[in-house]
C-alpha cells in the first residue's frame, strides 16, 4: 500500500477533485498492479491518498513513471507540497 499525505492550497482544492477521475483512468490503464485508491480529506489543507498496489514491484514502477499522462500530470499540479510518503503491507 501507498500512503501520501500531501497539502493542496484552499483554491486549488476543485481543480484536485476534478482531476481525480481522469488520474484513476490513467492509473488503471498505464499502471499494472494499480488496483483501487481512496482519497482522504484531512485538516490543515492536507490529504491522505490511499493506493493499493499488487505488489511493491509494481508501485516502484508506477512511482518511476511519475506523472507521465495527462490525468495524473493535472491531480499532481493541483498539490502545493508532499507532506510524507509511506509504503506498508496491508494486514490481514
Amino acid at each position: 500500500m501507498e500512503l501520501t499525505r500531501f497539502r493542496v492550497l484552499p483554491e486549488n482544492v476543485d481543480a484536485l477533485l476534478a482531476a481525480r477521475p481522469a488520474m484513476l483512468a490513467d492509473f488503471r490503464a498505464d499502471r499494472d498492479g494499480f488496483i483501487d485508491a481512496v482519497l482522504v480529506r484531512l485538516p490543515d489543507d492536507e490529504w491522505l491518498d490511499i493506493v493499493t498496489w499488487r505488489s511493491a514491484e509494481d508501485f516502484a514502477a508506477s512511482r518511476a513513471k511519475g506523472a507521465n499522462l495527462p490525468g495524473i500530470e493535472a491531480f499532481f499540479a493541483a498539490i502545493a507540497e508532499l507532506v510524507s510518503a509511506e509504503e506498508g503491507t496491508a494486514a490481514r
